[in-house]
């Protein structure tokens, strides 16, 4: 294990889950972070003891980044697109105006050794692909970046470009021990100079050790508490919504997500939206005691087909938070929420993080590269 570890600074916090993910390795450690959502930074520092309130976009962030020594930066930025103008003066020209920009200025100041950047599968599409291009562009042909997945190939006029295959940045959650169908982009570079003249490695794609849980059923806890039974009325909502839509295909209904025919169930991907988009992992657990129950916070009873939505701690399950990043030592799962983090908040900050098996994987890869390099 690294004695001397690689210092990181941890852009678009939320929770932590990416730094988390670099932290389990023993390589990283984390140095200096930015979160502005005031109930994740609470989550956050109720983690791991740090407050993370800073804004990626102030100068004097920026300022304070060049103080670390940073080695690898670490970010999950939204996705937004870039008015290109005619004239392209470099990534400032390219991309100011949005928190790609911010990134690349922090990368330019800093000039780590590795990045790691996370996003939405959709970035990669996005205004049909230009936005991820000119990302790739900045970062390979402007800062000097080496992506393993892009070949920069230089016309007879001397203009470079950058080649790439779309597909090479996704990585599956459920390829890396965790039963959900969740997809994202990943890209990785490293500065040019640590990696001149090597080849390297393919970057992982999914992990054969994580044995974690063979499938959802696995995973869920059955039994729920009754406050997350749908009621009936709104479960014939859901049911009258589907057959409106049924001729549109998917993601227009409900879905079980374990009906007992399906082999080998997965959960739909959890959405950080603070609970809506539930109705993609409902589950069939059914108690005799639930059906046609009466409560305080439902208008109409509970239904008698025993559908409920995903508890929050299942959702952190499939995310790598609970039951896999924070058992310590002694086999405890240290993880929890401050008191003060509401039911919605807690669905929306799984759901806008990451699945922490993949950034280990990803990190445990980068670690591999600057390590083998550096010697």
């Amino acid at each position: 294990m690294a004695t001397n570890k690689f210092k990181t600074i941890d852009l678009f916090a939320g929770i932590g889950g990416i730094r988390k993910g670099f932290e389990m390795t023993g390589y990283f450690e984390n140095h200096l972070s930015a979160e502005i959502d005031p109930y994740a930074c609470k989550t956050y520092e109720h983690l791991f003891g740090d407050n993370p309130f800073n804004d990626v976009t102030s100068e004097e962030f920026k300022l304070e980044t060049e103080k670390v020594g940073i080695d690898v930066i670490l970010g999950g930025f939204p996705c937004q697109a870039f008015s290109i103008k005619k004239k392209k003066k470099g990534f400032k020209d390219k991309t100011r105006g949005t928190l790609f920009f911010d990134i690349a200025d922090i990368i330019n100041r800093n000039k780590p050794k590795a990045f790691l950047l996370e996003n939405v599968e959709g970035l990669t599409t996005h205004k049909k692909g230009s936005t991820f291009k000119t990302i790739l562009e900045v970062l390979c042909i402007e800062l000097g970046y080496t992506i393993p997945e892009v070949k920069v190939v230089t016309n007879m006029l001397g203009e470079k470009d950058v080649v790439f295959e779309r597909a090479s940045f996704i990585r599956k959650t459920k390829n890396f021990g965790l039963p959900q169908r969740r997809s994202r982009a990943y890209i990785i570079g490293f500065r040019n100079d640590i990696v001149k003249n090597h080849v390297l490695p393919p970057i992982p794609t999914g992990r054969t050790d994580l044995k974690m849980y063979r499938d959802l059923n696995d995973l869920l806890e059955l039994g729920a508490d009754s406050q997350y039974y749908l009621a009936s009325g709104s479960l014939q909502s859901m049911k009258n919504h589907k057959n409106r839509h049924s001729n549109k295909g998917n993601g227009f209904g409900y879905i079980v997500v374990n009906e007992p025919s399906i082999k080998s169930p997965l959960s739909n991907t959890v959405l950080a939206t603070g609970g809506s988009g539930k109705e993609r992992n409902i589950v069939l657990d059914p108690q005799p005691h639930i059906g046609g129950m009466v409560t305080s916070t439902k208008k109409t009873p509970l239904n008698n087909e025993g559908l409920r939505n995903m508890t929050q701690y299942e959702w952190g399950k499939l995310q790598g938070f609970i039951n896999y990043a924070f058992i310590n030592k002694d086999g405890i799962d240290t993880f929890s929420f401050p008191s003060s983090i509401s039911r919605a908040q807690q669905y929306k900050q799984f759901g806008n993080s990451v699945s922490i098996p993949v950034i280990e994987s990803m990190a445990l890869y980068i670690a591999e590269v600057l390590n083998s390099n550096m010697k």
